[in-house]
């Protein structure tokens, strides 16, 4: 028992890992928002540009608010680009010219992709009575979902 926070520390532990895979993910998406915000061309620069940059400015956030979890529950979160491209199931993007179309579509899988993993991890923190975790995760979904929504209704 994790006696500062009332956790089962092997359950904290489980817990941990979903995070640090988050983590690694958050990372993954960190850069290729720079990427894009970089790189992006065509008719929707100035919209594009000025998104990606306010959502890898939240992605940030969300970085430290995952890091400072980890910490919480006594463990140490990932912190090389090595451990996150070993646990991050997002992929990296070339820095070369992209469209805003283009841009947008990857995000969309990519956020996708998040939303269904957070839904699993969720799930972990439930079963481990961790619900300032199990809070970080809905909050996280419903920005997602809300970014999602933005994406397709770019696309229509």
């Amino acid at each position: 028992m994790n006696v500062q926070i009332g956790l089962d520390v092997k359950g904290s532990e489980e817990v941990s890992k979903v995070l640090n895979q988050y983590l690694a993910n958050l990372h993954v998406l960190y850069t290729k928002l720079h990427n894009y915000h970089w790189n992006v061309e065509g008719k929707s620069f100035f919209q594009l540009h000025a998104k990606l940059e306010e959502l890898y400015n939240n992605t940030a956030e969300e970085l430290d608010a995952v890091a400072e979890r980890i910490l919480t529950l006594g463990f140490r979160p990932a912190a090389s680009m090595k451990e996150y491209l070993d646990l991050a199931t997002l992929n990296e993007v070339k820095s070369e010219p992209i469209t805003g179309e283009a841009i947008v579509k990857d995000l969309q899988k990519d956020f996708e992709t998040l939303i269904a993993e957070l839904r699993t991890a969720l799930k972990t923190a439930d079963q481990n009575d961790d619900q300032v975790t199990v809070d970080l995760f809905v909050g996280s979904i419903g920005n997602l979902e809300k970014t999602l929504w933005m994406f397709r209704a770019y696309l229509s």
